[in-house]
């Protein structure tokens, strides 16, 4: 017999919907489960623009994005977005940034020819004259492209390795990066000799062993980066004009050590004014020629001695004398 009662209708009611509401709550875990499950499967590194490949849009390019040299860069570029492509023709090196640094990249093309002919003027023609020079677009994206050179956001530019390298050999793939910064903090002119310099250093690449004394190899590269411009000393090394004007001349070489923390600069300036002293007392190509043979992996005092011997003609203290009174000279 039916219960006519209002008390029966509305648990036949509650009895109906509960059935319901556990459908709609299974639904809703289903759909939200999947979600997650999506989201843990797209890759972390994949942003709006390259959901649908695994390198950097090109956006612009005077160069076929079929080029074997640029896919690796797309690829490594890939997670920070769309870029921009240069080829310098005469030197046949790419020129790569983000489209926030257009301005940086039609800098770079203009200076990169007469750079690297000013790099062979001192080292010659037998290097890789078509470097990969990219513009990153962040300091983490810079950090992670240099991590490798041991560069951190902070740095200007560096030079870069991709893949494995034989010492002795010149890397198949050397990349010079810039921080997006470089060129607002040291203007077109000190952006050109920051090219020279990591030029420098793509060209001695396969000379140079790591552990060689710094400052042979960083000295040298400033030399080249600033050898023939209208620079005065002061303004190469206002660091040490400063200590020289008040009567502190270096004690000896700077050693490597001296290149990390508060002197860094006095180091760099230091090693630039070796050189410089070198290549003014004894000729450019002495100053090369004594760059391979200290850049051969680490030396010893008595390893230096020998090369200063063999290259200059002279000790190691006759070297310092030397360096020290070319200073006093320019310490005005």
């Amino acid at each position: 017999m039916t219960d006519p009662s209002p008390r029966s209708g509305l648990r036949s009611w509650f009895s109906s919907n509960g059935r319901l509401e556990f459908c709609i709550t299974l639904a809703s875990v289903t759909l939200l489960t999947g979600a997650c499950v999506a989201l843990i499967l797209v890759p972390r590194n994949v942003g709006p623009l390259q959901l649908a490949t695994d390198e950097a849009e090109v956006l612009d390019t005077s160069e076929g994005t079929d080029n074997p040299r640029l896919s690796p860069v797309r690829r490594d570029l890939q997670p920070y977005g769309p870029i921009l492509v240069r080829e310098v023709a005469e030197s046949e090196a790419l020129l790569v940034a983000h489209p926030s640094h257009r301005a940086d990249l039609d800098a770079l093309e203009h200076q990169l020819g007469p750079a690297i002919s000013d790099v062979s003027a001192v080292w010659g023609t037998d290097w890789n004259r078509a470097p990969v020079v990219v513009v990153a677009s962040t300091s983490a994206e810079f950090t992670a492209l240099t991590r490798s050179a041991g560069s951190t956001g902070a740095d200007v530019a560096a030079v870069s390795l991709t893949g494995s390298y034989v010492p002795g050999t010149e890397p198949a793939d050397q990349r010079i990066v810039f921080n997006p910064d470089a060129r607002r903090r040291v203007g077109d002119e000190g952006l050109a000799t920051l090219l020279r310099h990591e030029l420098t250093h793509v060209a001695t690449r396969a000379d140079t062993i790591d552990g060689a004394p710094l400052w042979m190899v960083e000295g040298f590269a400033e030399y080249v980066a600033q050898r023939d411009q209208a620079t005065t000393f002061s303004q190469i090394a206002p660091t040490l004009t400063t200590r020289l004007r008040a009567g502190t001349l270096p004690a000896d070489l700077v050693s490597d050590a001296d290149f990390t923390g508060v002197d860094a600069a006095y180091a760099y300036e230091s090693a630039w004014s070796v050189c410089a002293f070198l290549a003014d007392h004894y000729g450019t190509t002495a100053l090369t020629t004594l760059y391979k043979r200290l850049a051969t992996g680490p030396q010893s005092p008595a390893a230096q001695d020998a090369a200063f011997t063999a290259v200059l003609g002279t000790s190691r203290a006759e070297l310092v004398d030397g360096w020290r009174a070319w200073l006093r000279g320019r310490a005005v």
